[in-house]
């Protein structure tokens, strides 16, 4: 049984992005390449460019990286190794970028968080002293 085939429209209105970023991504060659279609033919997606367009569009807006980073990023996905071994390692090591990445991400969330809650106790600290000093009065 064949897979679906899904027109750039439809592919733009489930993942949310414009065709033109589709496109794009194309010319980048993150996703698919004009070469694998015939010359003036319509592109057609399967579920898997689907699905990898998902991961790239999470990536991106999860970890706030440059086209260019996510490139780097999923080299191993697409690097056709001949060896089982040379494709898993390339796979971990660029689930490890990945990885290092998020917690990276994650740091920088936690030292906001930090900084919002000590502001938060300043805020709360002040205002008690406000009610007080209105309450004397």
């Amino acid at each position: 049984m064949a897979e679906n085939a899904y027109r750039i429209g439809e592919v733009a209105e489930r993942t949310g992005v414009s065709t033109r970023t589709i496109r794009y991504y194309e010319e980048l060659g993150l996703l698919g390449t004009e070469a694998q279609r015939e010359k003036g033919r319509h592109r057609l997606y399967c579920e898997t460019d689907i699905a990898r367009l998902e991961e790239l569009i999470r990536l991106r807006d999860l970890l706030g990286v440059s086209l260019d980073e996510l490139k780097c990023l999923l080299v191993a996905e697409d690097a056709g190794a001949v060896e089982r071994r040379e494709l898993l390692q390339e796979a971990l090591r660029s689930v490890d970028a990945q990885l290092e990445l998020v917690c990276a991400r994650h740091e920088a969330l936690k030292r906001l968080e930090d900084e919002l809650a000590t502001k938060r106790r300043t805020i709360r600290s002040r205002l008690r002293a406000l009610r007080n000093r209105n309450t004397l009065d």
